[in-house]
């Protein structure tokens, strides 16, 4: 049977090779087909009359109407009920739901052209105009990572040509896109060609110094010149030497000696590739990798290809503990980067290779913890978090442990369970303390602090929140240091000096850190207190927070970031405030709201 297609991306289109389709009439028959498509949970069917016909004298009757305009032509689909539900059976497919759900095969990413619904506009619906507007930067932000990460498995399969073609794609959309401009570089070294890829280099490092004043990503310098080390010819390559630098790159890892540990794991894994032992080969670069995320703050292309390759030598199919850890740590990257729906696809990946092994499940639920809250789907956060807890405490794992409860104490905080917060962050700087792991204490100390923010204890606010700076600034870990520095200008807008929050802002937007989510919180205090002080700044923040917000999924940001355009005068924003807050379940966001804009 032939497929029939639901193009969204681009100019909306219903298709099937060799046979012309009837087409939905009316740009709201389309509207209403992707509004379903990209809502997996269903939605009422009052809620989606008042979003897409809120001017008609019958709503209903209007969705009616263009339900049955759908059923005509989609013959053999479903859309029925109330809530209203889509569901694609063969021989139907989607562009959009092919590229943004885990469960779906994204196939070539060359097909995902366009912007959703390109070419048609809804004015008249202020409230799914806004929801169109953000939906377009989040599909953006997906076809942008799925160009990489295939590329990365092409370059990671050999097919060098092929990475640097999908690279190319990628930089299309986004020619700042440091990673894409990395692995692009690293696919024609991989071909031979050293001459393209120093031009493109530079060229890279001229736009990156014309355009945005920086010097050339570091990343893309690594691509270009650096090589991975060769051991002494008389180390014999045997399945024992590589085991005995990866105990090595462990012990000084654990003892803090981080470059010295690195370099360790670099030569396990050079011996490795002269084994012939493909599972060995896969278990050095996974080691490797989680070395460069956790250790060295490493997130860009070069872990990501260690990943993708480790895959490659492990093989795709089955339980495997390897496999697992890879997937693992693809989605947390994904995560850390802003992609929640590849991220969510990776860790469910991760989970079905992770059949067997707790501790890996342990390390893959707090992941996904922490995908549901940056997402603001708290009951789901909670849940993983719990399982984590449980599943590390009888392994007698303490670092998951503290891991674990440290997320679940950020979800409370975000809730405003400020009683719940302490009780698991108090636990968590517990069992820091007892495994002497002062990398992670920066983060579990700055929300501590914002917990004893949040009820009115400043002294001892200051007093965690400062610690949390310093520690994350002696580190040079420049996630923590947003973070910190957030929750020192929260602490300075709470005494009412404005200036000195403003200058914590400043510091906390210098590092620029991987992992979004500090970012998102960080300029959304940023709109707070520069709309409070009435500065030109204000606007500034607010639509980079939006945007953010918008191509990263973080759907409470999304809020927060309408609230305040509400603010600065944006009718449509107000408009589109509570009807996008209805669906987080969130008690403190709520009051936040209900005090900012009173009914």
């Amino acid at each position: 049977m032939a497929e029939k297609w639901i193009r969204l991306l681009g100019p909306p289109a219903i298709e099937s090779p060799g046979t012309p389709l009837p087409q939905p009439r009316g740009r709201k028959a389309w509207a209403l087909l992707a509004y379903l498509a990209l809502q997996p949970d269903s939605t009422g069917r009052s809620r989606t009359a008042s979003l897409l016909f809120p001017d008609a004298a019958d709503p209903l009757g209007a969705l009616r109407w263009n339900l049955s305009e759908l059923r005509r032509t989609l013959d053999g689909a479903s859309v029925t009920g109330d809530p209203l539900r889509l569901d694609l059976l063969p021989p139907w497919r989607c562009d959009v739901l092919e590229a943004m759900y885990p469960g779906a095969k994204a196939g070539n990413p060359r097909r995902f052209t366009g912007q959703l619904l390109e070419g048609l506009s809804f004015a008249d619906s202020p409230v799914f105009d806004e929801w169109v507007a953000e939906q377009r930067y989040r599909l953006d932000n997906v076809v942008q990572q799925l160009l990489y990460e295939a590329a990365l498995a092409a370059l990671a399969s050999g097919a060098s040509r092929e990475a640097a073609e999908l690279a190319s794609l990628a930089l299309e959309r986004d020619p700042f896109h440091a990673d894409c401009n990395a692995v692009l570089v690293k696919a024609l070294v991989a071909a031979g060609d050293y001459r393209k890829a120093r031009e493109h280099a530079v060229r890279c490092g001229n736009l990156y110094r014309q355009e945005l004043g920086l010097p050339l990503p570091p990343e893309v310098r690594r691509a270009l010149f650096d090589a991975t080390p060769e051991p002494d010819p008389g180390t014999p390559a045997t399945a024992a030497t590589v085991r005995s630098y990866l105990d090595a790159g462990g012990a000084s890892l654990w003892a803090g000696a981080v470059d010295r540990g690195l370099e360790q794991l670099r030569l396990a894994t050079a011996l490795a590739q002269h084994t012939g032992n493909s599972h060995l080969v896969a278990e050095s670069l996974v080691t490797l990798s989680g070395a460069l995320i956790h250790q060295a703050g490493g997130r860009g292309a070069e872990v990501a290809d260690l990943l993708h390759r480790a895959l490659q030598a492990e093989g795709h199919d089955g339980a495997s503990r390897t496999a697992a850890a890879a997937y693992r740590e693809l989605g947390y990257l994904s995560v850390q980067r802003g992609v929640p729906d590849r991220a969510a696809g990776w860790l469910e990946k991760a989970m079905e290779a992770a059949v067997g092994f707790p501790d890996e499940q342990a390390r893959i639920l707090a992941i996904q913890g922490m995908l549901a809250s940056d997402t603001a789907r708290y009951g789901e956060a909670v849940a993983a978090l719990t399982e984590s807890g449980e599943l590390a405490k009888a392994l007698g794992n303490r670092r998951q442990q503290a891991f674990s409860a440290s997320l679940l104490g950020r979800v409370h905080l975000l809730r405003g369970e400020l009683g719940l917060a302490a009780t698991w962050l108090d636990r968590a700087l517990a069992w820091i303390a007892e495994e002497h792991w002062t990398a992670f204490e920066p983060f579990t100390a700055g929300v501590r602090g914002e917990t004893f923010l949040a009820a009115g204890q400043l002294e001892e606010a200051a007093a965690f929140i400062d610690r949390s700076w310093v520690m994350a600034e002696l580190a040079g870990d420049h996630c923590y240091m947003a973070l910190a520095a957030g929750a020192e200008a929260r602490l300075f807008a709470r005494h009412g000096d404005l200036a000195a929050a403003e200058h914590w802002i400043d510091r906390g937007l210098e590092p620029k850190p991987w992992y979004l989510w500090y970012s998102a919180r960080l300029l959304d205090t940023a709109a707070e207190v520069t709309i409070a002080t009435r500065s030109p700044r204000a606007a500034g923040f607010v639509e980079r927070l939006s945007e953010l917000a918008s191509r990263s999924g973080m759907r409470e940001f999304v809020v927060r970031g309408q609230s305040h355009r509400a603010l600065l005068g944006d009718r449509s924003a107000a408009e589109a405030v509570p009807w996008l807050a209805k669906d987080i379940d969130n008690p403190a966001l709520a009051a936040y709201l209900e005090q900012r804009h009173p009914a």
